[in-house]
């Protein structure tokens, strides 16, 4: 887990145990999607991975025989942890544990991990796909409805899982499991923003940006040359995901007090991604050039921590820091003029 992500390696442990297992499984389980789909290789590759993600759900009994096969493919473009979570080596234990989750917690992970795999296949096909074009050699959603969606399918599918998740343990009643549902769609569309900011010009290295073409083609898509954009342009891409993150509030407001590690963990989600927003209005010079760099200190990911056990239970000050911090934010910007609509 530390090698793929240093804040979920943070998250997973405040969780109610066994459910910390069961969400650190289903999180390492999505990263093997995500190192399908951010692997160096051409989409028919990708396509037959893909396809061996959904037997492994369905099957991971199989894992053996598929991970040795993976042994001998090319990784190119993942960290040496993400190249071994695909090896059997390091990655069948990954399996062996998902095939032991009993089936009432193992029965999400399939579905929405599966989802995931489908959308992420259905973005990359250069033939089929409606949602994303290219431009030059850069693969991008066409429309923000696209981005939305596409937001939907790599981090909607994982608060639906995770959210499932959380339900079954705690047993959240039906009319709080709903709204808690409704809530996760527009919290992973505020974190997976917030990793398409943060991340634009390592994911340009990929040839793709995720930020949709009907925005880019305002600015004449000077934002994939990392030519330097209008200060407005910046400043809608940021508010779109202050509103996301807005919204996201009411998911982590919605959790039952008895539910306390997982509202920690939601907590240990959405005030990092504040933080990283708040830091790119606060350089808003940087962004879209040579110097966008968006990576919020260990210090400060430290104190996130810290406020999230603190205020855990305290919905007014949940509410109150969520404020505060889109206030700071859009004051960063508000000198900023209209421009780009």
């Amino acid at each position: 887990m530390k090698g793929v992500s240093r804040s979920f390696s943070l998250v997973a442990p405040e969780v109610d145990s066994p459910l910390d297992d069961f969400l650190a499984e289903a999180y390492l389980i999505c990263r093997v999607v995500d190192n399908i789909e951010d692997s160096n290789q051409p989409f028919p590759w990708q396509q037959e991975r893909f396809a061996e993600f959904g037997q492994l759900l369905a099957e991971p009994g199989r894992a053996a025989a598929i991970l040795d096969r993976w042994d001998g493919l090319n990784w190119g473009g993942l960290s040496g942890a993400e190249q071994e979570m695909m090896s059997s080596e390091k990655g069948l234990m990954l399996w062996q544990i998902y095939a032991a989750i009993p089936e009432e917690f193992r029965a999400p992970i399939r579905r929405w991990a599966g989802e995931m795999a489908l959308g992420m296949e259905r973005s990359g096909n250069p033939f089929t796909s409606d949602f994303f074009f290219n431009h030059g050699d850069v693969r991008l959603p066409v429309l923000e409805s696209d981005y939305d969606l596409y937001c939907f399918y790599v981090a909607g599918t994982v608060g639906r899982m995770i959210t499932e998740l959380a339900v079954t343990f705690y047993d959240i009643e039906e009319g709080t499991a709903r709204i808690m549902t409704d809530g996760s769609d527009a919290c992973g569309r505020a974190l997976q923003k917030t990793n398409i900011v943060k991340d634009f010009a390592v994911d340009l290295q990929r040839r793709v940006s995720y930020l949709p073409g009907e925005w880019q083609q305002e600015i004449d898509f000077a934002a994939l040359q990392l030519a330097g954009v209008p200060a407005p342009w910046k400043k809608k891409v940021l508010l779109n995901v202050v509103r996301e993150l807005e919204a996201s509030v009411n998911y982590v407001l919605a959790l039952p007090q008895t539910a306390v590690g997982y509202r920690k963990a939601g907590l240990l989600m959405m005030l990092p991604a504040f933080e990283t927003i708040l830091l790119a209005a606060r350089r808003l010079e940087k962004l879209f050039t040579p110097d966008h760099a968006l990576k919020i200190s260990r210090a400060q990911m430290g104190r996130c921590v810290l406020l999230a056990r603190k205020i855990a239970y305290d919905n007014g000050a949940i509410f109150a820091y969520a404020e505060n911090m889109a206030g700071q934010i859009r004051r960063e910007l508000q000198p900023i003029s209209a421009g780009v609509q």
